[in-house]
């Protein structure tokens, strides 16, 4: 197996911060990866690192001026809010009809995607499995009907009709922290005894299907068994494969992003968006694995092109457990389609083809959540969500932190006192080093070594990386 070689740099203090414009208030940890294995960088961002490039990053909480949290959705059952159905109507309707407004468009700030980065810029496995049957209601909003694809009403308000779906497949993917959502009422339970003759629906049969909607099944499902075999590329084939498994009939049940994104377009469609994923330069080694994605893992380009010109480029990785979105740059002639947002939306929905073939990889990072500064408290929106604690390195929900960052900018947000980091430092003889071309435990380097000590170093070092990625990782010594 091959293993990550890092040059730690030590902290960098007192430097500009892009966000609440102190001149010296910014104090992070940083490291320089020569190479990374996907495993290695998965387990960092769990601890708070990032990277920009080659150059991998910590803040130190609790004396940066803007703490920033790792974030991350939980792409399986994502909400989608109607500001972002609305970004997403608009991009079809630009693309299907030409009609959109380039009036000053709603979207997030474009931090969306690249965090400010410092002058350069625990492992999860969910424990339950679902099946395709539990994947296919990824509901958004269930006050939302499903409507003619060609109508762009906005959404409609008939709550009361919407039955609303329960499922077990509520608890996927969640850590052992988070909250499991509390039993319906009694009320709710009650047994709907059968109707009289002529006095109403039968409660205890299913709702009967309209012509309509049978036929719009079946012509979705022929469009997308010729578009099979014509579509360039692997990644639009898995697209339409997904879109196809998830495209049962949901009469009265709310539509998911997939329905806006990998909707068939008319055949006089005024554009052609298209897209193309190939990996690029990171320290991040290229794995594939017989469980993992048919890409693989490690860092790729994702091009968004817009009738033959490219339009947008973004950045992700491919990890054991997410896809981590890096960064994001678009051509500002663009900004109308509101393309931070488009971008994310279809990286979660992107996520949530990956779990089909790698049911481990089920969350969706965004970075840092940034409360103290009002322009990325949109990351909040994409929910359900989590930030890493900053001291036990455990998930929390979104919802509960927002009080305690209220309150102060800088958090514990595990609220169970006696929950500590698993993954601290226990002996710091343990870690590895590279010197001299020769790998070797620190214990045995520590003995040869000759000159002033480094301990205080390298016990920052492994401090911050932890245990687990301290025995993993060759930490160069010249």
């Amino acid at each position: 197996m091959p293993a990550a070689v890092v040059e730690y740099k030590g902290w960098k203090e007192g430097y500009g911060c892009g966000y609440c414009g102190a001149a010296r208030g910014k104090v992070s940890a940083g490291m320089w990866a020569h190479s990374m294995t996907v495993q290695d960088y998965q387990d960092l961002i769990d601890r708070g690192w990032r990277r920009s490039g080659k150059y991998v990053y910590k803040p130190i909480m609790n004396q940066t001026c803007c703490p920033q949290y790792t974030i991350r959705c939980r792409a399986l059952h994502f909400q989608a809010s109607k500001s972002h159905k609305k970004v997403l109507k608009k991009m079809l309707k630009f693309i299907s009809k030409g009609d959109v407004s380039k009036a000053a468009s709603e979207e997030e700030p474009m931090d969306a995607h690249i965090d400010d980065v410092a002058t350069c810029d625990f492992p999860y496995k969910n424990e339950s499995q679902v099946s395709q049957s539990e994947l296919t209601p990824l509901a958004v909003d269930h006050a939302e009907r499903v409507e003619d694809e060609d109508k762009d009403s906005g959404e409609t308000k008939e709550e009361g009709n919407v039955p609303k779906v329960e499922s077990d497949s509520v608890q996927i993917c969640t850590d052992k922290d988070t909250p499991v959502p509390a039993e319906p009422s009694h009320s709710a339970k009650a047994v709907h005894a059968p109707p009289k003759p002529g006095k109403g629906a039968d409660l205890s049969k299913p709702l009967c299907r309209k012509a309509k909607d049978i036929r719009k099944e079946r012509k979705l499902q022929k469009l997308l068994q010729n578009q099979m075999g014509t579509v360039e590329g692997s990644q639009l084939q898995g697209d339409q494969a997904f879109l196809l498994q998830n495209s049962k009939s949901k009469t009265n049940q709310p539509k998911n992003i997939e329905d806006f994104i990998f909707v068939p377009l008319p055949d006089d469609a005024q554009h052609k968006l298209e897209f193309t994923r190939f990996l690029c330069d990171s320290p991040l080694e290229a794995e594939h694995a017989p469980n993992g994605p048919e890409c693989g893992y490690g860092s790729f380009h994702q091009q968004y092109w817009l009738d033959g010109k490219i339009i947008a480029v973004g950045v992700i990785d491919i990890l054991p457990y997410c896809v981590s979105s890096v960064y994001l740059y678009y051509d500002p002639d663009f900004s109308f389609l509101s393309l931070g947002v488009y971008s994310a939306l279809r990286e979660i929905a992107f996520t949530r083809q990956l779990y089909v073939k790698a049911p481990d990889l089920c969350f969706y990072y965004m970075g840092f959540y940034i409360h103290s500064c009002p322009k990325m408290r949109y990351k909040a929106q994409y929910r359900p969500s989590d930030l890493l604690c900053p001291e036990t390195f455990m998930w929390t929900p979104i919802e509960q932190c927002l009080p305690l960052l209220e309150h102060s900018k800088y958090s514990r947000l595990n609220q169970d006192g006696k929950a500590e980091d698993e993954g601290r430092l226990k002996e710091l003889g343990r870690v590895r080093v590279l010197h001299k071309r020769t790998v070797m435990p620190y214990s045995v380097y520590k003995k040869r070594r000759k000159g002033p000590s480094d301990e205080a170093s390298v016990q920052q070092y492994a401090s911050l990386v932890g245990q687990s990625c301290s025995e993993r990782m060759l930490l160069f010594r010249s």
